[in-house]
């Protein structure tokens, strides 16, 4: 919003000190700034809000220390992260960017899901929630949609570098080192020299014109990872500040990648995929940064509120789509390494468990609980402890993700 009235002011009047309104590294900031000071200025509000309301946790007994008296804790305080990050891009971002528009039916999207999911929890009494197909459903849904913008909307495209015998000297001086923008099924592979993969490809043994019908192997792709990223995001998202720390770590290199993919400069030098107009994600981006940070000053232990499914989905979703938009999504193994730990480590102990259990007649663990942070509750470690060694290893693999950029 405000991007647009400083331009008509700058355009029409001429108004001094408009045009920095032009500079995304300047909304970016402004962005973060703005999203922190609403997140921890309203969030006591909200907080209060939702404890008049008598909406609190009510958690079930599963023998881990500390756990029985944080029952009651309000709950549902990702609508905290949610407004901290979409009032900030409301004002600064270009709101007619097609990658913005995405990522503000991502939020909206998961947000309803898991909204949703913590109101039949409180206020219905059901500790299931949201029945789980409906979850998925919910995913699904929202992996087509955005599958289906980013491959057939006009504005996303890419642009590749040519090599260096087709470069030219334009009449602005000036070398043309990118080809023109088109349509592409390509994405990065991290550690790879020749680090492109086009989806396309998977279409190539039924011969003739696969390239066609690219797009469905590249929907079924978003909806893989929105599904599987939402879900580890939602298991991480057991212990104070946990998922909101991680994710903030997160977020931070993706804004880093966004910058770069989005500046035909830094594209240029670091040799990787140029795509018109994704730069425009850092402003959301640092909103979304600050709102997980102001929302950790009321998170971190003894957590004053927690985030519910309504924050942890829409963290989950909002992850996998920048990845995704950025074409950086086989980067999420590494740089979200801990959902993944945390969804491997679920998945392992369901499966062994019934494995043994109908071979001996009875099931065995390879954890001593699932997810994996709670293995080492478990194990007597305090829960302050685990959360601060899971964002090291979390920076850890953040910076590996950054360094792929250069390391091939």
């Amino acid at each position: 919003m405000l991007y647009y009235i400083f331009q008509y002011l700058e355009r029409e009047f001429n108004l001094t000190g408009a045009s920095v309104f032009q500079f995304i590294s300047f909304r970016a900031a402004a962005a973060f700034i703005i999203s922190l000071l609403i997140t921890m200025i309203f969030g006591k509000r909200i907080i209060n809000f939702l404890r008049k309301q008598q909406v609190g946790e009510t958690v079930r007994d599963l023998g881990l220390e500390g756990q029985i008296q944080k029952t009651g804790t309000p709950t549902m305080g990702g609508v905290i992260i949610i407004l901290g990050t979409l009032l900030p891009v409301v004002l600064l971002a270009k709101l007619d960017n097609i990658y913005i528009v995405i990522l503000l039916i991502t939020t909206l999207w998961m947000g309803v899901i898991g909204f949703t999911d913590d109101y039949i929890k409180v206020f219905r009494k059901d500790k299931e929630g949201l029945k789980g197909k409906f979850k998925v459903l919910g995913q699904v849904g929202l992996g087509v949609i955005v599958g289906t913008m980013l491959y057939f909307h006009p504005d996303v495209t890419i642009k590749e570098q040519l090599p260096v015998a087709a470069q030219t000297v334009q009449e602005n001086g000036r070398v043309k080192v990118f080809g023109d923008a088109h349509k592409s099924t390509k994405t990065t592979v991290p550690f790879l020299k020749d680090n492109e993969l086009d989806y396309a490809k998977a279409l190539q043994i039924f011969g003739g014109n696969y390239e066609k019908y690219g797009w469905v192997v590249f929907i079924l792709v978003v909806v893989f990872l929105v599904t599987a990223v939402s879900n580890g995001a939602n298991l991480t998202d057991g212990i104070d500040g946990l998922a909101a720390g991680s994710s903030a770590i997160m977020v931070v290199a993706l804004a880093i990648f966004a910058w770069v993919s989005g500046n035909i400069i830094f594209a240029d030098y670091l040799n990787v995929m140029f795509i018109p107009e994704s730069g425009e994600m850092t402003v959301f981006i640092f909103a979304f940064a600050g709102a997980l940070v102001g929302f950790l000053w009321y998170n971190t232990y003894p957590a004053q509120v927690f985030m519910g499914d309504t924050g942890s989905l829409t963290i989950g979703g909002i992850i996998a789509v920048l990845a995704i938009a950025m074409r950086k999504e086989l980067l999420l193994p590494i740089l979200a390494g801990i959902f993944v730990v945390e969804n491997v480590s679920v998945i392992l102990q369901v499966s062994y468990f019934k494995y043994t259990k109908k071979k001996f007649g009875a099931g065995k663990r390879i954890f001593k609980m699932a997810p994996l942070h709670h293995h080492y509750q478990k194990l007597g470690y305090h829960e302050s402890k685990i959360v601060n060694r899971f964002w090291f290893v979390g920076i850890l693999l953040a910076v590996l993700t950054v360094v792929t950029l250069k390391l091939r």
